[in-house]
């Protein structure tokens, strides 16, 4: 089992940064990659960034040059986000898959208006 606890979520203007956390516990040591996703009201959860054990990222092209993945050993890992835009705004969730299962957090709310 794996708990995902996030932060860091936030009210910002558009143009401005956040910068959230996911920190992982729990059967930490069986974690193949970790990834962000999010959901905006009315929409499909989409997915956002990932980041694999070996550190290679992949990212939508919707934040692609101004959100950022990385990794702190195998149990946290964020997600900067730059030039935060209006469409940002979504509920953000931590996923990450082992080799037997997939977790999810709780979801942090970034708002993104002035």
């Amino acid at each position: 089992q794996v708990q995902l606890v996030e932060s860091g979520g936030g009210l910002v203007q558009p143009g401005g940064s956040l910068r959230l956390s996911c920190v992982a516990s729990g059967s930490i040591f069986s974690i193949r990659y970790m990834g962000w996703y999010r959901q905006a009201p009315g929409k499909q959860r989409e997915w956002v960034a990932t980041i694999t054990s070996g550190d290679s990222t992949n990212y939508a092209d919707s934040v692609k040059g101004r959100f950022t993945i990385s990794r702190d050993g195998k149990n946290t890992v964020y997600l900067q986000m730059n030039s935060l835009k209006p469409e940002d705004t979504a509920v953000y969730y931590c996923k990450t898959v082992t080799i037997s299962n997939t977790y999810w957090g709780q979801g942090t709310q970034v708002t993104v208006s002035k």
